[in-house]
C-alpha cells in the first residue's frame, strides 16, 4: 500500500514538472494591431469565423486560443534567434501554437499607413522592468512563405518599461505596400528570463501617400458662378458598430439595440462585435 502511495505521488510530481505554464502564469499579447492569437481568440476558439483562424484551430486545437496570452518561452533570456527556428516565429517554436505559423495571405489584417502608429499591448499579468522590441517584415516579403528572422527589419525598442494592463507606445511605420507582419518581443529583465512573442498582420494597401497630380488650369468664367457651400465630412466613427471601422478610446456606438463605449483604440474586425469583446467595449 505504501509503495502504491509513493508511486502515485511520484507520478503526480512528474506530471506537474512536465506541465507547461498555466494560464495564471501567462501574460499577454498585442491587442492593436491584434496578434493572430488575439484575433482567433476574439473570433471564438470553438467557432472561428475567418478561414485563417479556422485553419489555425484545426492545426493547434482550441486550447491554444484559450491560452492566448501564453505564446512564450520561459528561459529565453534574449536568445530569441538561437531558440526559435525560421518558420516558427509566430508560435515561439512551440508545437502548441503551430497554427499561428501558417503562411497565408488571408489572415485578418489591420489597415495601416506609413508614419506614426500607436501599438497597444494587453498584459494580463504586467511585469515591471521589461523590454519591448518591435520589427516589421521587409519590403517584398511574401506572406505565403514561412516567416524567417532575416525577413524582419527592426523598428523600435522600448527598454525598462513598466507595463499596465493596456500599454500604448508610438512607433513609426516605414513605407510599405501590401500585407506585412508587425512582430513584437516582450523580454522580462528582472527576476525572469521569460519572453513573449506576437505576429500581427497589417495591410498597407498601395502604400505611401496619395500620388500628386498636376493641377488643371482654370479658365476665367464669363459670369460669376454661384458657389454651393460644401459640408465638411465628419471622420468621427459612431452610430452603428461596423467591421472595418477604426475606433478610438471613448467612441460610442450602438449594436443590437444597446450602446457601447470603446475602451481602447482598434480597427474592428468581423466577429469583434461589442458584446463579444469586453476588452474593447463596455456597455453604457
Amino acid at each position: 500500500m505504501r509503495k502504491s502511495t509513493i508511486a502515485a505521488a511520484s507520478a503526480v510530481t512528474g506530471a506537474l514538472v512536465l506541465l507547461p505554464a498555466s494560464a495564471a502564469d501567462a501574460h499577454g499579447t498585442l491587442s492593436n494591431p491584434p496578434s493572430r492569437v488575439y484575433v482567433c481568440k476574439n473570433e471564438g476558439p470553438e467557432t472561428p469565423k475567418s478561414a485563417a483562424c479556422k485553419a489555425a484551430v484545426a492545426a493547434s486545437g482550441t486550447q491554444a486560443f484559450y491560452d492566448w496570452n501564453e505564446v512564450s518561452l520561459l528561459e529565453a533570456g534574449g536568445r530569441h534567434r538561437q531558440l526559435i527556428p525560421d518558420g516558427k516565429l509566430c508560435s515561439a517554436g512551440r508545437e502548441k501554437y503551430r497554427g499561428l505559423d501558417l503562411p497565408r495571405a488571408d489572415w485578418p489584417a489591420t489597415k495601416v499607413r506609413p508614419g506614426s502608429f500607436t501599438v497597444t499591448y494587453h498584459a494580463t499579468a504586467p511585469h515591471a522592468n521589461s523590454n519591448f522590441e518591435f520589427s516589421i517584415t521587409r519590403e517584398g516579403w511574401n506572406p505565403t512563405m514561412p516567416l524567417k528572422w532575416s525577413d524582419l527589419v527592426p523598428l523600435k525598442t522600448f527598454n525598462n518599461q513598466n507595463p499596465t494592463t493596456f500599454t500604448n507606445w508610438t512607433i513609426t511605420l516605414p513605407q510599405r505596400s501590401g500585407r506585412h507582419i508587425l512582430y513584437s518581443i516582450w523580454q522580462r529583465v528582472a527576476g525572469s528570463n521569460e519572453a513573449f512573442y506576437t505576429c500581427s498582420d497589417v495591410d498597407f494597401g498601395g502604400g505611401g501617400p496619395a500620388p500628386t497630380t498636376e493641377p488643371t488650369p482654370t479658365r476665367t468664367p464669363t459670369s460669376t458662378p454661384t458657389q454651393t457651400p460644401t459640408q465638411t465630412p465628419t471622420a468621427q466613427p459612431g452610430g452603428t458598430w461596423k467591421a472595418g471601422t477604426a475606433y478610438k478610446a471613448g467612441d460610442k456606438v450602438t449594436h443590437g439595440g444597446q450602446s457601447y463605449q470603446c475602451l481602447q483604440g482598434h480597427t474592428a474586425l468581423a466577429g469583434w462585435e461589442p458584446p463579444n469583446v469586453p476588452a474593447l467595449w463596455k456597455r453604457i
